[in-house]
C-alpha cells in the first residue's frame, strides 16, 4: 500500500495505463492476425496495420525495435503478395 497521497495516485494511474496498453496490444495482435489470415492481403489493410504499429511505438506501448520487426514482416508479406 502506498504511504503518500502522490504514491497512491501514481498507483491508480499505473493501473489505468496498464489496462489501456493491454487493450492496444490486443488490438494490434488482432489486426496482424486478420492480415495474415486474409487470403489476399490488401495493401491498404497492411498499411493500416503498419500505421497502428507506428502509433503504439510512438506512445511507448511497444518497443521501437519490436515495431520495426513487425513492420518488416508485414512489408515482406506485402512484397511477396505482389
Amino acid at each position: 500500500m502506498a504511504n503518500t497521497r502522490s504514491a497512491s495516485k501514481r498507483a491508480r494511474q499505473t493501473l489505468s495505463r496498464a489496462l489501456h496498453n493491454k487493450s492496444v496490444k490486443t488490438h494490434l495482435r488482432r489486426l496482424q492476425k486478420h492480415t495474415r489470415l486474409a487470403p489476399t492481403s490488401h495493401a491498404d489493410q497492411i498499411r493500416a496495420v503498419i500505421s497502428a504499429i507506428d502509433k503504439a511505438a510512438k506512445r511507448g506501448i511497444i518497443h521501437r525495435n519490436t515495431a520495426n520487426r513487425r513492420k518488416a514482416r508485414l512489408n515482406k508479406a506485402l512484397t511477396l503478395a505482389k
